[in-house]
């Protein structure tokens, strides 16, 4: 009987256990919170759109039925190669194989004093503080009988224009311009302003140029005002500094980078600048055919050279396919290469509005917001969760209505 340790509750680790079924090994999955995250919807989270439930669900819940499964809540430290330790906060635990699917986290390029005015979406904390902040924004303004004073809290400002970017913007043009503007009085839709700032010529750089340009003209006729060509230099109190002005704002939303965490330089081998390690055609690390990197801290290049990119359905594949290798024990020599089938890319800009390429078709409008609802239902882990957020969906459609609009986490100073 072996022991498989694998770190991370993300969709990557959650597929290799549960590929590891029926395997007569003991399996422990370690992660520092209790839940798997659908990391893809977070930013309905962070624009009130969908509860933090919605989209989350504890990992022993899903693993209840697995006898030989255990789930520990801790975080991990370091790893030992030389000994088969992973290295716990609170302890340590032996391996023989060993699966790290940490997921990343946004990098603000030497930047890090900017999270602090202009936070990322990577975790549950990161939607509710993003969401927070974006209601007290409005919350402020209504009080705020000086125009120009109001202003600041009124202009809302995205930094990247990949597909989390353009997603934000959406929403949050949705919310200003339509969703919550009915309940507030001391200001009008025409007041707020909502700019996507990124620093190459075009959005969504992945995606064929039709499909950006459509984006782009998408997000124009929402509000958005699209500063491309466009470097921030600064990140402050103030707003958002770039080479080409300031934009003085309290609501600032970081969407332009990953990077991994530092916890892979304990394997003491190759990384790249983001921190991900260099993995071999079957997904293990230089020099230790039984550790294994998948999902966004492990960098692959495909048959024609093309690097993976960091999205759930490559997790969900490499977990898949490392699973496999480890249930039957596969020696390194017999292993087949990684092949990733890619299913295509999409990305919502707003209420019937969307972007997809799938196998060279290219869809927008309503058929692609419609692809792009089915496809996100379907990757959500429980029955409920799906319902859930069919439900709130359907009655957002009908109503323009957002459902959570809670404010739980002020303090004095926001009421400032």
């Amino acid at each position: 009987m072996s022991k498989i340790v694998i770190v991370g509750g993300g969709f990557g680790g959650l597929m290799t256990a549960k590929a590891l079924k029926g395997a007569n090994d003991e399996i422990v999955i370690i992660d520092k919170t209790n839940y798997h995250l659908f990391q893809p919807l977070l930013y309905q989270v962070a624009t009130a759109a969908l509860s933090p439930g919605d989209i989350a669900l504890p990992i022993r819940a899903v693993f209840s039925k697995f006898t030989n499964i255990k789930v520990i809540l801790d975080e991990v430290v370091s790893i030992n190669r030389t000994e088969r330790k992973v290295i716990l906060r609170d302890g340590e635990i032996g391996f023989d194989y060993l699966v790290i699917s940490i997921g990343s986290r946004h990098s603000y390029f030497g930047n890090d004093k900017w999270e602090a005015n202009a936070p990322g979406l990577k975790t549950l904390g990161d939607a509710l503080l993003i969401r927070e902040r974006i209601l007290m924004s409005l919350e402020k303004a209504e009080k705020e009988d000086d125009p120009v004073k109001r202003k600041k809290y009124l202009t809302f400002v995205i930094i990247g224009g990949g597909p989390t970017g353009v997603e934000m913007a959406g929403a949050i043009a949705e919310i200003a311009k339509r969703t919550l503007m009915r309940d507030f009085r001391n200001f009008k839709p025409s007041d707020t302003n909502i700019y996507l700032i990124e620093a190459m010529p075009m959005l969504l750089n992945n995606y064929p140029q039709e499909l950006s340009v459509k984006a782009q003209n998408d997000l124009a006729g929402m509000g958005v005002e699209l500063k491309l060509n466009t470097k921030v230099t600064d990140v402050n109190s103030n707003g958002v500094e770039t080479d080409k002005g300031l934009f003085e704002t309290k609501n600032i939303i970081w969407a332009a980078g990953n990077s991994v965490s530092p916890l892979l330089g304990s394997l003491d081998i190759k990384l790249d600048r983001a921190g991900r390690v260099y993995v071999k055609k079957d997904m293990s690390i230089e020099g230790d055919p039984n550790i294994f990197v998948i999902g966004d801290a492990a960098l692959f290049f495909d048959e024609k050279g093309k690097q993976l990119p960091g999205v759930a359905p490559v997790a969900i594949q490499q977990g898949r396919y490392v699973g496999k290798i480890i249930k039957n024990k596969t020696v390194p020599q017999n292993r087949k290469s990684f092949h990733y089938v890619d299913k295509g890319n999409l990305a919502t800009i707003g209420r019937a509005k969307a972007v997809a390429d799938i196998h060279g078709l290219k869809l927008s409008g309503f058929i692609a917001w419609v692809a792009w609802c089915f496809i996100h239902i379907f990757f959500l882990i429980g029955f409920r969760n799906r319902f859930r957020v069919m439900g709130e969906w359907g009655w957002y459609y009908i109503t323009f209505k957002h459902g959570i609009r809670l404010i739980v986490g002020k303090d004095d100073d926001d009421l400032k």
